[in-house]
């Protein structure tokens, strides 16, 4: 980095916090700590919403998944935009009549505290586990960019994090996202400009788009209705719909944006806003990446993405065998470019015969060349034992760092980071609201002043801090980044969702049937993710439809004498 990217990079990263840190100074009680002042207007709450989701996951791994695989992973969202009209006119109303601080407490007055703490304690792990792998993405980044050990790099990230947010509380987290969606969105679009700038003078970017598609890149939206499928219409219309469902309307890091809103029509507005504009975003991300991969068709790629990987295999006895896949990988890079130019010529000259006859010959060389690339990583393999492989997540943040001119290099960065801190700060302030509001001051201090309060918030933000900082040590053995987290998520917020789902309309049902029925129901998911293969987003709608099924069984046999607990009083 030079030293103008440093410049924009400390320079863009320190007016974030220190705006965020002003615009939140003078909350001295645990009420303003956990859920700010309640008196954010619709954009903020929006740019809020959206930039919790975007962590700096989504701007490192996204356009990794759409190089390797594709635009399918838009699909994934489609079902988000009906989500948010759903907990427009369902949640947020009953949220702001109970006035919770989080959403956890109103299953409590509906059902009882053992269900309140288990859908509490199912959010605890899966958001804990996922705060990990977030801490973990950008610092990747800072270690490739850096030359740091990794593991170092997490623990500082980690640290500044849980700093920044113990500090800020819950307003610091939602004013510093505003201007955090800001930085990210426009730093996506100069990189999108920068890559069509790159493309040699004779290709254009329809002409870029047409290269995508003929390697199979553009496959934006599949009718085909496949179980083990993970990216479908169907599967982003049900799972995605139940997924969005569950994380905007019952995990706290997200509740906790929108209710800080000063009405329930800002909170509304907000999260429609959020519905908007988020398909269009993840189409942006996803396209730099296609506009990646066409640029690589012209220029020849690495073949390792992790520079440090192939660094250390150089260093080893292998590195003649190396060498010779890498020279390899260049003979079969110039015949690919010698294609896609015949390719193009085809298409200029409206010659459709040709121009599917290139393309079947440009997706054989495609599969050449990712059979050398597997033969590198198995050799890289018997070299460095127990060394990953798997660099999907290292595409972008390579083409960022040797393609893009100094300055927008440093805006790159600062754009994942604002990314980073803007969800890991938002995750940790939940969990650490969730244990104090929902364990501590609920179970274990029902006295405690308010005083007491404010202190054991931010301890458990430490707390879950340290926590995420242990997982993200072991995030290295994941595949894509985005995928992990969205598995993670997948497979407890249908259970979560199913409990609230039967809280708001099936009346009949008290605590002792939907307890039972969300540990079988979790239980089942769990078992059917590690012994199946069905695609993960259908566990959102398998856990959620088990949950609202077998309680309605439960409640059948349970004795009728039971009532809903009363609404708590702390």
């Amino acid at each position: 980095m030079t030293g103008l990217d440093w410049f924009v990079l400390i320079g863009t990263t320190a007016f974030i916090v220190g705006w965020g840190l002003w615009k939140s100074r003078g909350a001295g009680t645990s009420e303003e700590y956990l859920r700010g002042s309640r008196e954010l207007k619709w954009p903020t709450i929006g740019l809020a919403v959206m930039a919790t989701q975007a962590s700096a996951i989504t701007f490192l791994s996204v356009p990794g998944q759409a190089y390797e695989d594709g635009m399918r992973f838009v699909q994934f969202y489609f079902g988000l935009p009906i989500a948010m009209i759903i907990i427009s006119a369902v949640f947020v109303p009953i949220y702001y009549r109970l006035n919770v601080i989080t959403a956890y407490e109103y299953l409590e007055s509906r059902f009882d505290l053992k269900t309140r703490l288990l859908g509490a304690f199912l959010f605890l792990i899966q958001r804990g586990l996922a705060a990990g792998i977030t801490i973990y993405a950008p610092a990747i980044i800072l270690s490739a960019i850096l030359g740091w050990p990794l593991e170092p790099t997490v623990i500082i990230m980690g640290a500044l994090v849980i700093l920044y947010t113990v500090t800020g509380g819950s307003k610091a987290v939602s004013q510093t996202q505003k201007q955090q969606m800001v930085v990210m969105m426009g730093g996506m679009v100069v990189a999108a400009l920068v890559i069509i700038w790159r493309l040699p003078e004779h290709v254009s970017l329809g002409k870029a788009v047409d290269v995508a598609g003929a390697f199979g890149r553009m496959n934006v939206v599949s009718f085909d209705f496949d179980m083990s499928d993970r990216y479908n219409f169907w599967s982003g219309m049900t799972g995605g719909l139940f997924l969005s469902l569950s994380y905007f309307g019952t995990d706290q890091s997200q509740v906790g944006r929108y209710l800080s809103g000063r009405s329930v029509s800002e909170s509304r507005l907000g999260l429609l806003f959020n519905g908007v504009l988020k398909i269009p975003m993840q189409f942006l991300i996803l396209f730099v990446g296609i506009l990646v991969f066409a640029f690589y068709q012209f220029i020849t790629p690495p073949l390792l993405f992790n520079e440090t990987l192939r660094t250390r295999v150089q260093g080893t006895e292998q590195a003649g065998e190396y060498a010779a896949l890498e020279s390899k990988w260049e003979q079969v890079q110039t015949r690919k470019r010698a294609e896609v130019e015949r390719y193009l010529a085809a298409v200029d000259a409206g010659d459709a015969v040709a121009g599917e006859t290139s393309r079947s010959l440009l997706q054989s060389a495609e599969q050449e060349a990712s059979a050398v690339r597997k033969a590198a990583k198995a050799m890289v393999v018997r070299a460095l034992p127990g060394a990953e492989t798997k660099d999907s997540d290292y595409i972008f943040i390579t083409f960022v760092k040797r393609w893009l001119p100094s300055g927008l290099f440093g805006l790159l960065i600062a754009v994942i980071m604002a990314a980073a801190m803007g969800s890991i700060a938002s995750e940790l302030n939940a969990l650490g609201a969730t244990t104090t509001v929902d364990f501590y001051r609920r179970v274990f201090h029902k006295n405690a002043s308010d005083r007491q309060v404010l202190v054991a918030s931010k301890l458990f933000t430490v707390f879950w801090g340290l926590v995420a900082v242990g997982f993200a040590t072991f995030a290295s053995l994941l595949d894509n980044l985005i995928q992990a987290v969205n598995i993670l998520g997948s497979i407890f917020y249908g259970t979560v969702l199913g409990i609230f789902l039967v809280a708001f309309f099936v009346k009949r049902v008290r605590g002792h049937a939907v307890f039972a029925a969300a540990v079988i129901s979790q239980t089942a998911v769990i078992g059917l993710f590690f012994l199946s293969d069905i695609g993960y987003l259908w566990f959102n709608l398998i856990g959620c439809a088990l949950v609202v099924v077998l309680s309605l069984m439960a409640q059948a046999v349970l004795p009728r004498g039971e009532t809903p607990a009363p609404a708590p009083g702390a």
